[in-house]
């Protein structure tokens, strides 16, 4: 009897450390909102933010901020109607009118129809530089990892896999180089903007939303700090031609907006950056 309860002590402690070594949201994040956590089956902590009419917005902010790096989550979305819903994964330096901000926003769709990701870069409050893509898997149906690369030649936006946008420096145009970011991740109303450019708002009565994520990574350069060890892996990272072969692939495929083709947009001439792709 003495044995096997040591032994189920000794299983229990171990389940225990490995929970703890997988935890990451209360070492490193700040939270608003409803927010709740738990554990998967190998012992991975999950962080599950919450949406009703009553509670408003959740997220989790970094306690540190950042100047470049590597930054990947895994999530799992929404499931059913989630039209006028937004969740996120993103940097920004702020509120103010001269940000940086560094996005992936995924927006709430009506069900049956695909779920939209909205990638897009502010930089010294220079935005409207949205590339959308339509998934093209269920991301309610299980986890998917969303990665930002930011390095002092471009930004990179990458889903499991496959690269799916380049964002690239060039001379004389805004680009996010000197202000330090915190990373965030939220879930909110966006009824007015989030579906079908807010023709569809959020249906209460499917409340509360859910979003999760698990599997947070950040390999990056802390302000005032040295960056983290493997920072080269990243921090000279530019797009090979095959996966410059799977940008074009998301692009013919799945992307719903350019605005590089938003004429109506800006009908003072398109954007710089535009002409130099």
């Amino acid at each position: 009897m003495a044995r096997r309860f040591l032994a189920v002590l000794a299983v229990a402690l171990a389940l225990l450390q490995a929970a703890s070594a997988k935890s990451w949201l209360d070492k490193r994040f700040n939270t608003d909102g409803t927010v709740r956590t738990g554990y998967d089956a190998s012992g991975q902590q999950v962080v599950m933010l919450n949406l009703n009419q009553q509670s408003g917005a959740a997220g989790f902010n970094s306690k540190e901020q950042y100047l470049y790096g590597e930054f990947s989550i895994q999530m799992k979305l929404i499931p059913g109607n989630s039209a006028g819903t937004v969740s996120c994964f993103y940097l920004s330096s702020g509120d103010d009118e001269w940000r940086d901000e560094i996005d992936m926003e995924f927006m709430g769709n009506s069900s049956g129809h695909p779920v939209v990701l909205n990638t897009n870069v502010w930089a010294n409050g220079d935005g409207k530089k949205e590339h959308q893509f339509d998934l093209w898997f269920d991301p309610a149906a299980a986890y998917h990892t969303y990665t930002i690369i930011w390095n002092p030649e471009n930004i990179l936006f990458k889903v499991d896999n496959l690269f799916i946008r380049s964002f690239k420096r060039f001379g004389g145009l805004p680009y996010p180089t000197s202000k330090p970011m915190r990373l965030h991740a939220t879930l909110w109303d966006g009824s007015y903007w989030a579906t079908e450019k807010g023709k569809i708002p959020i249906n209460w009565s499917n409340a509360p939303f859910v979003v999760s994520y698990r599997n947070f990574y950040a390999n990056a350069c802390v302000s005032g700090g040295a960056c983290h060890a493997g920072s080269g892996r990243w921090m000279n990272k530019q797009l090979d031609g095959a996966e410059w072969g799977t940008v074009k692939w998301a692009e013919r495929s799945y992307m719903r907006y350019n605005y590089c083709n938003d004429g109506y947009r800006f009908p003072q001439g398109l954007p710089a950056e535009c002409s130099r792709y």
